[in-house]
Formats: structure tokens, C-alpha cells, sequence
């Protein structure tokens, strides 16, 4: 079925809806400053703990996960070991192939970090939900009141 042209609702769900994530991505950005960590770094991290159920990931699994070069991949794999954060270690499979585990630092840092974004993303969860409903495919802005 044909899209129709998105209706003003819709540019206001959008519009809403872009205004709520950028708010927690401000969010996230300040916590892993505060934690001493890049904004990156953290987005890396939890990337490496998530993956496939905790399986050690490799760069350029990472590198897809983050939507990044290879070579960025890399650099921040390098930034991440120097500060203690990850290990490298061999793939048991295929020896030249590198995998990516976080050490026990790395753990409690997003460990912390981690728990404050749920606690966000619960605060913020009610707005989105209040500001979105699905109508015949498409976004529409709840009426208020």
C-alpha cells in the first residue's frame, strides 16, 4: 500500500520524537564524561558486552555495530586497551582473527553507566509513548488533554 504525504501530525511526531532521543543522547554523552569514558568509548563498550549474548566480538564486528571505518575501529580498540578497558584475545578458530573482551574495570563502569540510562529511558519512556500512536502504518501525535 502506497505512503501517503506525511500530514502535519506526523511532522510533529517526528519532530517530537527527534527531540526526546537527541535529550538522551545528551544525556548519554554527559554520564560517560562523568564516568571518564568518551562517548564512543561507552557506545563501544556496550556494544562488546551486548554482543551475541556476551560472546567476545570482533573489530570489525564492532566497526559494524558502531556504523564506523574499520580503521576507526581499530584506533578505538587501541584507546580502549591503553586505558585498561579491553583485551584483545586470539580466536581459538582461526588465529588471525581478533576478538575484543572487557576487563573487569570496564565491567563496573557499565555496570553504572548502564543502570542510570535504564533509570533515563524510564522517566523518558512515558513521553514517547505519549506523544506516539500507530495509525494505518504511519505516525500520529496523541491528541493532549
Amino acid at each position: 500500500m502506497p505512503r501517503s504525504r506525511p500530514t502535519q501530525s506526523d511532522y510533529s511526531a517526528l519532530a517530537e520524537f527527534r527531540y526526546v532521543l537527541r535529550r538522551f543522547l545528551d544525556f548519554s554523552e554527559k554520564a560517560a564524561r562523568k564516568a571518564g569514558l568518551t562517548p564512543r568509548q561507552h557506545q563501544a563498550l556496550l556494544v562488546i558486552k551486548g554482543y551475541r549474548g556476551g560472546d567476545p566480538i570482533s573489530i570489525g564486528d564492532l566497526a559494524e555495530r558502531l556504523i564506523i571505518h574499520h580503521h576507526s575501529a581499530v584506533e578505538l580498540t587501541n584507546r580502549l586497551v591503553e586505558s585498561g578497558l579491553v583485551v584483545r584475545l586470539q580466536d581459538e578458530n582461526d588465529q588471525r582473527r581478533v576478538l575484543l573482551g572487557m576487563t573487569e574495570r570496564a565491567n563496573e563502569c557499565l555496570e553504572e553507566l548502564s543502570g542510570a540510562h535504564l533509570d533515563e529511558l524510564s522517566r523518558i519512556g512515558p513521553l514517547l509513548s505519549q506523544f506516539f500512536v500507530e495509525e494505518h502504518g504511519g505516525m500520529k501525535t496523541k491528541p493532549q488533554g
